[in-house]
């Protein structure tokens, strides 16, 4: 069998392997609250899969991790690894509130300055950023992480100020804002109890093909590339790692913030601190499970959707709600594993072979 073949082989069975250990893991986990795993899996089943409404579920679900983990891509394709899509999320959705509640005019108008607003708010906060890094130097994971914090607390000054987004009427006990206007909301697709979706889920994946070929095929998805992988030799081809490289954050950001929106106009119709649900750190782990290829991720963000649309029907079987998550962890983890091994066992590899060639060099 040739050599490559067999790195294939060795690379699948090493999958297989690890997931295995993860679903035995998930099994103990399930067991250890007392409830079957084979009751678990059928009520994921059952919540996500089992007909073309719980279907449908799971597609609105999995739209904005898509959408979250395809701008992660193109940041992470200029070598810069963002954790903030959380706050880029919130912030989104907090923009957005604000155009859906004050712009006047056509629904159809409203939503697209909404989804607009959204996406131009979150590319804003990336920016802050992409900002620090390239002026002051601070690495982009810390400060978008600590951006985080600053926009949770930006969404709840909002909801809490009668003259900014708080609902009208009500007391900052039950912080919200009042719901925008109906024919201001994402249209969907289909009519209950048929399969019916969103249109963020078109969007989301006409995104994630639109964005692979662009890192692809063009000019500036080459030029992204080659600042991922050598700034340097970038920089000498004449590439602006200050342009690209802050270019692609927005771009991010521009996504996680389109996602924010998305959750404001396809889903609770109204801002909330809890508006995010996570989407954003789950988006980050789809990109990080499709290893940063916008059309795998698709497939990745339809499985981290059946998690969380069947995670709701796991009360009916005493687990908590909170195993889904760590189950979700654990079989990051397992995909994560084979590629991060294999790469120690080659960086072992050369090492070793570093060292015979020294001893050799050194006995001659």
């Amino acid at each position: 069998m040739p050599a490559r073949w067999v790195g294939v082989m060795s690379t699948i069975g090493l999958y297989a392997l690890s997931i295995a250990v993860a679903l035995g893991l998930a099994g103990v986990l399930v067991s250890l609250t007392g409830a079957s795993p084979l009751d678990a899996v059928q009520a994921i089943f059952q919540g996500s899969l089992s007909d073309a409404s719980a279907l449908g579920l799971t597609l609105d679900k999995a739209a904005p991790l898509l959408i979250v983990a395809v701008g992660t891509c193109v940041a992470t394709s200029a070598g810069l690894f963002s954790i903030g899509q959380e706050g880029q999320v919130v912030i989104g959705a907090t923009v957005g509130a604000t155009v859906a509640i004050y712009l006047h005019g056509p629904g159809p108008l409203v939503l697209i300055v909404t989804l607009f607003g959204a996406a131009l708010g979150g590319a804003a906060w990336a920016a802050v950023a992409a900002l620090l890094f390239y002026w002051r130097g601070v690495p982009v994971v810390i400060s978008t992480l600590l951006l985080i914090y600053i926009a949770y607390q930006v969404v709840f000054y909002a909801v809490t100020q009668p003259w900014f987004l708080m609902e009208t009427g009500r007391n900052v006990a039950a912080p919200q804002s009042d719901q925008i206007r109906p024919d201001a909301w994402l249209p969907r697709i289909g009519e209950y109890p048929g399969l019916n979706f969103s249109l963020m889920v078109v969007i989301a994946v006409v995104l994630a093909i639109g964005t692979k070929v662009v890192l692809d095929r063009t000019t500036w998805g080459f030029r992204l590339r080659m600042l991922g992988l050598n700034r340097n030799a970038a920089r000498r081809a004449g590439v602006s790692a200050v342009l690209l490289g802050s270019g692609a954050l927005m771009i991010s950001g521009a996504f996680a913030g389109l996602a924010g929106g998305a959750l404001l106009t396809g889903g609770n119709h109204r801002l909330q601190p809890g508006i995010s649900e996570n989407v954003g750190w789950d988006g980050l782990l789809v990109a990080l499970v499709a290893r940063n290829n916008p059309v795998v991720a698709i497939p990745v963000a339809f499985f981290f959707g059946v998690l969380r649309a069947g995670g709701g029907f796991l009360a009916s079987t005493g687990v908590p709600r909170y195993i889904v998550d760590v189950v979700t962890a654990i079989l990051v983890l397992a995909v994560v594993f084979p590629p991060a091994y294999q790469y120690l066992r080659r960086e072992a590899r050369a090492r070793r072979l570093a060292r015979s060639l020294a001893k050799a060099g050194g006995s001659a």
